[in-house]
């Protein structure tokens, strides 16, 4: 019995519905916002190619934010050659930059944080979603969100001062 494959239609309305987002993912690992755009290209282009195999439509999107993802760490080990870079002002949602605090309190955070406050707020991915891209459980994505949102909220307390 042959899969039904996803439409290159398909691909293109979820590019054009959640660019941004997947930007913003990229963003938040490579440290580069042209790093992070190549990233998301590249991704789509890899869909493009592979749309046969993707099982439905509905699977498209979480295999998206898979292949970003592993294509962003990919590049940030390809070029790493000491700790994580702010990254470049990332583009937003809505399409406006985010504040440069903002971006360097997240640069901050550990990896696992950083990815995880990004695929809840910027991707808007529920838990069981987010648990299911890192590799980890949806209690652990609550603690790290939970790590992540006390360490920023501490630091935000420590620029005020």
């Amino acid at each position: 019995m042959r899969v039904a494959a996803v439409s290159a239609v398909e691909i293109e309305g979820l590019y054009r519905r959640r660019f941004a987002a997947f930007v913003g993912l990229a963003a938040a690992v490579t440290g580069d916002q042209g790093e992070a755009v190549d990233v998301v290209q590249d991704s789509f282009a890899k869909a493009l190619r592979k749309r046969r195999s993707i099982r439905s439509a509905d699977s498209l999107e979480p295999w998206l934010w898979r292949v970003v993802l592993n294509t962003a760490r990919d590049r940030r080990r390809g070029r790493r050659s000491g700790g994580p870079s702010a990254p470049e002002p990332a583009v937003t949602t809505n399409g406006y930059e985010t504040d440069a605090a903002v971006r360097a309190l997240l640069a901050e955070l550990p990896e696992r944080q950083r990815e995880a406050i990004f695929l809840r707020y910027y991707a808007d991915l529920d838990y069981e979603a987010i648990a299911e891209l890192l590799g980890i459980s949806a209690g652990t994505v609550a603690a790290t969100l939970h790590a992540a949102h006390s360490a920023l909220r501490e630091r935000l307390e420590g620029v005020r001062r």
